[in-house]
């Protein structure tokens, strides 16, 4: 029978995935928007969401095992490392706004490859009043 991998999480989001949330967000958002929308992910609580509901709400495909990123991260839980927390910024459904994966698609992918519904840990805030 075949051992089944479990993905482990970090407690906490790495410090080098804020720049990287921010480099990502600075294509669809502007300077100060970003740092706001960094600083809020830093601050954020933690919670539990499934790898199949993110996919989902972000509109984004399933990238493939083979991907390199997504394998990086399959070799890291196969050797029992911690993944990195997902950053996440919220969509809006009347307004047909999808999740932002800010940081972490690929965690997100290699964990849907063991099970589409691993619980991942993700920070995730909403887009301030102001950019609405």
């Amino acid at each position: 029978m075949a051992k089944t991998l479990t993905v482990r999480w970090a407690d906490a989001p790495a410090e080098h995935d804020y720049p990287a949330a921010a480099s990502f967000l600075s294509l669809t958002a502007g300077p100060a928007l970003v740092e706001v929308l960094t600083a809020l992910l830093s601050r954020a609580p933690t919670v539990q969401q499934c790898a199949k509901d993110i996919l989902r709400a972000a509109r984004l495909p399933l990238l493939p095992a083979d991907d390199p990123e997504v394998a990086r991260d399959l070799k890291k839980v196969s050797k029992g490392k911690p993944l990195s927390p997902v950053l996440l910024v919220r969509g809006d459904l009347g307004r047909g706004r999808p999740l932002q994966i800010a940081d972490g698609y690929h965690r997100v992918c290699a964990s849907y490859h063991l099970s589409e519904s691993t619980d991942i840990p993700c920070r995730v805030v909403d887009l301030p009043a102001i950019a609405t």
